[in-house]
């Protein structure tokens, strides 16, 4: 059991200083993962703190409550972090939570998991799904898509520059076999990519980020929670983000910025600071990994937090 939680959560301090925890505060860790960011809010949090947990993975969810289910203080939902103000208000806490942590992104333990699919490196089953109990696998969807489909979603979410090339690929080799695990499009994005290819990313990588994130429409979550926060958050509460890549960091940014900047007026309307209605402030700027963690977690040299308040 100690080795499956010995990995270091990603900003894990400083995203427990965001979220200028209060030992008899209620929190919310929207993507539980397998519990890192949850084990250290539990152990400062006192007798009268309350933390909630929610994760589409069943495995997550089966991993919270065999670690955590004794603990009155927890609760583990199943449920995407889109369903935020749902699981909030069901507990009978909207508006009254103290702070929200979202780590996004695919967990190690997923990646870890060759059966999960979500790896370029380990040949498993193309599935791809965080909640493997529903929807559409990456393979099934293959199998069907068209060929504008498929290039779009690796170049809007994988930022693909050879999308086209990739999509008109994998759309040529399932008509001769169906491509059924991670081993399949490995090779059939390999075999198209040009040799100058960025040396410090396998080829797949973009690739398998979209076709990711399209399947488990992480975006629109992603802009469906942000839109629950406010409403979730007591007056001071705190939403710490930490995103991966830039779609994601560049979605939180905006919303924390228009939120922080309040309604809208024609630029010529004289209106004062109050009249704006802002319903976040800022806190700090974006943080980063420091050097130390770099060298003990790769994963974290990406890993960009972003903190507001509610006013």
């Amino acid at each position: 059991m100690s080795g499956e939680y010995s990995h270091r959560p990603v900003l894990l301090e400083e995203a427990l200083e965001a979220l200028k925890l209060k030992p008899a505060g209620v929190y919310v860790d929207a993507t539980f993962g397998r519990g890192g960011h949850a084990q250290a809010i539990l152990q400062r949090l006192g007798s009268a703190g309350r933390l909630l947990g929610l994760d589409k993975d069943p495995q997550a969810v089966a991993s919270a409550q065999q670690r955590f289910g004794d603990d009155a203080r927890f609760s583990i939902h199943h449920a995407s972090f889109a369903e935020l103000g749902g699981v909030v208000s069901e507990a009978g806490l909207m508006g009254r939570v103290d702070g929200i942590l979202m780590d996004l992104g695919v967990s190690s333990p997923q990646l870890d998991d060759a059966a999960r699919g979500f790896s370029f490196m380990r040949e498993g089953p193309l599935d791809m799904r965080m909640d493997n109990s529903r929807g559409l696998s990456a393979a099934a969807w293959l199998a069907q898509a068209k060929e504008a489909e498929i290039a779009r979603v690796l170049k809007d979410y994988g930022e693909e520059r050879f999308a086209k090339r990739i999509a008109r690929a994998i759309v040529a080799a399932r008509r001769e076999t169906a491509i059924e695990t991670t081993g399949q499009l490995v090779a059939i994005i390999k075999a198209v990519m040009p040799k100058q290819r960025e040396q410090d990313k396998h080829p797949a990588t973009r690739s398998f980020q979209g076709i990711r994130i399209f399947i488990n429409q992480e975006l629109a979550n992603l802009h469906s929670c942000l839109e629950q926060v406010v409403d979730v958050l007591d007056r001071g509460g705190r939403l710490a983000v930490i995103s991966f890549h830039s779609l994601e960091d560049r979605i939180v940014k905006r919303f924390m910025r228009d939120q922080a900047r309040g309604d809208e007026f024609p630029p010529d309307l004289p209106v004062t600071v109050d009249q704006l209605n802002p319903r976040l402030r800022l806190v700090g700027k974006a943080v980063h990994a420091s050097a130390a963690e770099l060298a003990h977690n790769v994963r974290a040299r990406s890993a960009v937090l972003r903190v507001a308040e509610k006013v």
